[in-house]
Protein backbone atom coordinates (compact mmCIF):
# COMPACT_ATOMS: atom_id res chain seq x y z
CA UNK A 1 0.00 0.00 0.00
CA UNK A 2 1.23 3.47 -0.89
CA UNK A 3 0.35 6.38 1.39
CA UNK A 4 0.69 9.90 0.02
CA UNK A 5 -0.20 13.03 1.97
CA UNK A 6 -0.27 16.02 -0.35
CA UNK A 7 -1.85 19.36 -1.00
CA UNK A 8 -3.78 18.63 -4.15
CA UNK A 9 -6.90 19.24 -6.21
CA UNK A 10 -8.95 16.42 -7.72
CA UNK A 11 -11.15 16.26 -10.81
CA UNK A 12 -13.41 13.37 -11.76
CA UNK A 13 -14.63 12.96 -15.34
CA UNK A 14 -17.08 10.18 -16.11
CA UNK A 15 -20.81 9.66 -15.83
CA UNK A 16 -20.75 12.88 -13.80
CA UNK A 17 -18.11 15.53 -13.19
CA UNK A 18 -16.83 16.56 -9.78
CA UNK A 19 -14.10 18.85 -8.47
CA UNK A 20 -12.28 18.94 -5.14
CA UNK A 21 -10.45 22.26 -4.64
CA UNK A 22 -6.91 22.43 -3.33
CA UNK A 23 -6.44 21.10 0.23
CA UNK A 24 -4.21 18.67 2.16
CA UNK A 25 -5.46 15.11 1.61
CA UNK A 26 -4.47 11.48 2.06
CA UNK A 27 -4.18 9.39 -1.11
CA UNK A 28 -4.27 5.60 -0.79
CA UNK A 29 -2.99 3.42 -3.63
CA UNK A 30 -3.70 -0.23 -2.85
CA UNK A 31 -2.18 -3.39 -4.29
CA UNK A 32 -5.47 -4.19 -6.05
CA UNK A 33 -5.02 -1.01 -8.11
CA UNK A 34 -7.68 1.07 -6.35
CA UNK A 35 -7.02 4.74 -5.61
CA UNK A 36 -8.95 6.71 -2.99
CA UNK A 37 -8.78 10.29 -1.74
CA UNK A 38 -9.44 10.99 1.95
CA UNK A 39 -9.93 14.06 4.13
CA UNK A 40 -9.37 14.19 7.89
CA UNK A 41 -13.03 13.48 8.63
CA UNK A 42 -15.89 11.27 7.34
CA UNK A 43 -14.46 8.21 9.13
CA UNK A 44 -13.39 5.68 6.48
CA UNK A 45 -15.46 7.05 3.57
CA UNK A 46 -13.29 8.59 0.80
CA UNK A 47 -14.03 11.92 -0.88
CA UNK A 48 -13.50 10.29 -4.24
CA UNK A 49 -12.12 6.98 -5.48
CA UNK A 50 -11.55 4.69 -8.43
CA UNK A 51 -12.22 1.00 -7.96
CA UNK A 52 -10.19 -1.70 -9.73
CA UNK A 53 -9.47 -2.60 -12.42
CA UNK A 54 -7.86 0.74 -13.22
CA UNK A 55 -4.47 2.16 -14.18
CA UNK A 56 -2.46 4.95 -12.56
CA UNK A 57 -0.18 7.13 -14.66
CA UNK A 58 2.12 9.65 -12.97
CA UNK A 59 2.90 12.54 -15.27
CA UNK A 60 6.41 13.57 -16.27
CA UNK A 61 7.88 16.71 -17.77
CA UNK A 62 5.24 19.40 -18.11
CA UNK A 63 2.72 16.96 -16.61
CA UNK A 64 4.87 16.20 -13.54
CA UNK A 65 2.78 16.12 -10.39
CA UNK A 66 -0.39 15.15 -12.25
CA UNK A 67 -1.75 11.67 -11.58
CA UNK A 68 -4.33 10.26 -13.97
CA UNK A 69 -6.33 7.21 -12.91
CA UNK A 70 -8.45 5.55 -15.62
CA UNK A 71 -10.84 2.61 -15.22
CA UNK A 72 -12.02 0.17 -17.90
CA UNK A 73 -15.07 2.37 -18.58
CA UNK A 74 -12.80 5.29 -19.51
CA UNK A 75 -13.68 7.34 -16.43
CA UNK A 76 -10.82 9.50 -15.16
CA UNK A 77 -9.69 10.66 -11.73
CA UNK A 78 -7.12 13.45 -12.17
CA UNK A 79 -5.07 14.38 -9.10
CA UNK A 80 -2.99 17.53 -9.37
CA UNK A 81 -0.24 17.64 -6.73
CA UNK A 82 0.89 21.01 -5.46
CA UNK A 83 3.03 19.86 -2.53
CA UNK A 84 3.84 16.32 -1.39
CA UNK A 85 4.17 16.15 2.38
CA UNK A 86 4.64 12.41 2.76
CA UNK A 87 5.10 9.44 0.39
CA UNK A 88 5.70 5.91 1.64
CA UNK A 89 4.95 2.34 0.57
CA UNK A 90 4.25 -0.63 2.83
CA UNK A 91 3.84 -4.35 2.11
CA UNK A 92 0.84 -5.56 4.11
CA UNK A 93 0.72 -9.12 2.77
CA UNK A 94 -2.39 -11.24 2.38
CA UNK A 95 -5.18 -10.22 4.75
CA UNK A 96 -6.90 -13.12 6.57
CA UNK A 97 -10.27 -11.37 6.15
CA UNK A 98 -13.01 -10.51 8.58
CA UNK A 99 -13.96 -13.30 10.95
CA UNK A 100 -17.63 -13.02 11.81
CA UNK A 101 -18.86 -13.87 15.27
CA UNK A 102 -20.71 -17.14 15.75
CA UNK A 103 -24.17 -15.61 15.42
CA UNK A 104 -23.43 -13.79 12.14
CA UNK A 105 -21.78 -16.86 10.63
CA UNK A 106 -24.72 -19.04 11.67
CA UNK A 107 -27.24 -16.48 10.36
CA UNK A 108 -25.50 -16.60 6.99
CA UNK A 109 -25.60 -20.40 6.97
CA UNK A 110 -29.26 -20.50 8.00
CA UNK A 111 -30.35 -17.87 5.49
CA UNK A 112 -28.48 -19.59 2.66
CA UNK A 113 -30.21 -22.85 3.59
CA UNK A 114 -33.60 -21.10 3.92
CA UNK A 115 -33.22 -18.53 1.16
CA UNK A 116 -37.00 -18.44 0.74
CA UNK A 117 -37.01 -16.37 3.95
CA UNK A 118 -36.30 -13.41 1.65
CA UNK A 119 -39.34 -14.17 -0.50
CA UNK A 120 -41.02 -16.83 -2.61
CA UNK A 121 -39.03 -17.95 -5.63
CA UNK A 122 -35.59 -16.92 -4.33
CA UNK A 123 -32.70 -19.21 -5.29
CA UNK A 124 -29.15 -19.25 -3.94
CA UNK A 125 -26.18 -18.52 -6.22
CA UNK A 126 -23.55 -18.94 -3.50
CA UNK A 127 -22.39 -17.85 -0.06
CA UNK A 128 -19.28 -15.69 0.34
CA UNK A 129 -19.38 -14.52 -3.29
CA UNK A 130 -15.86 -13.14 -3.97
CA UNK A 131 -15.24 -9.56 -5.11
CA UNK A 132 -12.11 -7.41 -5.31
CA UNK A 133 -13.04 -5.71 -2.02
CA UNK A 134 -14.16 -8.76 -0.05
CA UNK A 135 -16.82 -11.48 -0.14
CA UNK A 136 -20.54 -10.73 -0.35
CA UNK A 137 -22.33 -12.75 2.35
CA UNK A 138 -24.98 -14.17 0.02
CA UNK A 139 -25.63 -13.76 -3.69
CA UNK A 140 -28.99 -15.02 -4.90
CA UNK A 141 -31.74 -14.49 -7.48
CA UNK A 142 -35.30 -13.37 -6.84
CA UNK A 143 -38.45 -14.82 -8.39
CA UNK A 144 -37.87 -12.71 -11.53
CA UNK A 145 -34.33 -14.02 -11.93
CA UNK A 146 -32.68 -10.75 -10.93
CA UNK A 147 -29.50 -10.78 -8.86
CA UNK A 148 -29.69 -9.86 -5.17
CA UNK A 149 -26.70 -9.23 -2.87
CA UNK A 150 -27.34 -9.78 0.84
CA UNK A 151 -25.22 -8.34 3.64
CA UNK A 152 -25.85 -9.99 7.03
CA UNK A 153 -25.18 -8.42 10.41
CA UNK A 154 -26.17 -9.29 13.95
CA UNK A 155 -26.90 -5.61 14.55
CA UNK A 156 -27.56 -3.53 11.46
CA UNK A 157 -25.93 -0.10 11.57
CA UNK A 158 -24.91 2.54 9.03
CA UNK A 159 -21.47 1.03 8.37
CA UNK A 160 -23.14 -2.19 7.21
CA UNK A 161 -25.23 -0.25 4.69
CA UNK A 162 -22.08 1.52 3.46
CA UNK A 163 -20.36 -1.84 3.07
CA UNK A 164 -23.24 -3.23 1.01
CA UNK A 165 -23.30 -0.04 -1.10
CA UNK A 166 -19.67 -0.61 -2.08
CA UNK A 167 -20.40 -4.23 -3.02
CA UNK A 168 -23.36 -3.17 -5.15
CA UNK A 169 -21.33 -0.55 -6.99
CA UNK A 170 -18.77 -3.21 -7.91
CA UNK A 171 -21.25 -6.00 -8.73
CA UNK A 172 -23.30 -3.76 -11.00
CA UNK A 173 -20.26 -3.35 -13.24
CA UNK A 174 -20.46 -7.05 -14.11
CA UNK A 175 -22.80 -7.43 -17.12
CA UNK A 176 -23.43 -11.07 -16.18
CA UNK A 177 -24.93 -10.01 -12.84
CA UNK A 178 -26.36 -6.51 -13.40
CA UNK A 179 -28.75 -5.18 -12.39
CA UNK A 180 -27.98 -6.15 -8.80
CA UNK A 181 -30.07 -4.87 -5.89
CA UNK A 182 -29.23 -5.16 -2.22
CA UNK A 183 -30.86 -6.53 0.91
CA UNK A 184 -29.53 -5.55 4.34
CA UNK A 185 -30.40 -8.37 6.76
CA UNK A 186 -29.90 -8.30 10.52
CA UNK A 187 -31.46 -9.35 13.80
CA UNK A 188 -31.91 -5.67 14.60
CA UNK A 189 -31.70 -2.73 12.19
CA UNK A 190 -31.05 0.71 13.64
CA UNK A 191 -33.43 3.48 12.45
CA UNK A 192 -30.60 5.51 10.90
CA UNK A 193 -29.39 2.45 8.97
CA UNK A 194 -32.91 1.76 7.70
CA UNK A 195 -33.29 5.37 6.50
CA UNK A 196 -29.94 5.25 4.68
CA UNK A 197 -30.73 1.86 3.13
CA UNK A 198 -34.12 3.06 1.92
CA UNK A 199 -32.57 6.20 0.45
CA UNK A 200 -30.15 4.04 -1.55
CA UNK A 201 -32.80 1.61 -2.75
CA UNK A 202 -31.61 -1.20 -0.48
CA UNK A 203 -34.20 -3.46 1.11
CA UNK A 204 -34.16 -4.33 4.81
CA UNK A 205 -34.91 -7.75 6.30
CA UNK A 206 -35.12 -8.40 10.04
CA UNK A 207 -33.99 -11.95 10.84
CA UNK A 208 -35.41 -13.90 13.78
CA UNK A 209 -32.45 -16.06 14.77
CA UNK A 210 -34.39 -18.30 17.13
CA UNK A 211 -37.22 -18.82 14.65
CA UNK A 212 -34.78 -19.63 11.86
CA UNK A 213 -33.04 -22.18 14.04
CA UNK A 214 -36.39 -23.67 15.00
CA UNK A 215 -37.76 -24.08 11.47
CA UNK A 216 -38.51 -27.73 10.93
CA UNK A 217 -36.19 -29.30 8.40
CA UNK A 218 -38.16 -30.05 5.24
CA UNK A 219 -35.33 -31.84 3.49
CA UNK A 220 -35.73 -35.46 2.45
CA UNK A 221 -35.72 -37.96 5.30
CA UNK A 222 -35.67 -41.75 5.49
CA UNK A 223 -38.88 -41.76 7.58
Amino acid sequence: MRLVIARCSVDYAGRLTAHLPSAPRLILVKADGSVSIHADDRAYKPLNWMSPPCTLKEGTGEEEGVWTVINKAGEKLIITMEEVLHDSSHELGVDPGLIKDGVEAHLQELLADRIETLGDGYTLIRREYPTAIGPVDILCRDAEGKTVAVEIKRRGEIDGVEQLTRYLELLNRDPHLAPVRGVFAAQEIKPQARVLATDRGIGCQVLDYDAMRGIEDDKLRLF
